[in-house]
């Protein structure tokens, strides 16, 4: 199980750091002289930064449950420590929360 969990998550990580590196380069590009081009590109400039935004903070939750791995406390509900179902975290490899907890949140 966890060998498994452990590949997804360092894929998707890498997958998100590429992602983000893509977005910076994208955000830190010269903007254009035209205007109508340059409020298309501010547009632009806020959805990705809002991507940004939540790929640092998935990243953040993969590095966490990767330290959970590391610890031997990986599938385990941060909050009630009880089990977190294979199910849930085949969906959400990152997950933290049992599905118990995460209705109560």
């Amino acid at each position: 199980m966890n060998e498994n969990h452990a590949a997804a998550l360092k894929a998707r990580k890498s997958e998100l750091e590429a992602r983000l590196r893509r977005i910076d380069d994208q955000l830190d590009a010269p903007p254009s002289s035209d205007v109508s081009e340059h409020a298309a590109e501010i547009e632009d400039e806020e959805v990705m930064q809002s991507v940004g935004q939540a790929g640092l903070a998935e990243l953040k939750a993969i590095d966490a449950a990767l330290v959970r791995l590391e610890k031997g406390t990986y599938g385990i509900c941060v909050r009630c420590d009880g089990p977190i179902s294979e199910a849930r975290l085949n969906a959400v490899p990152h997950a933290a929360l049992c599905e118990d907890c995460i209705r109560i949140r």
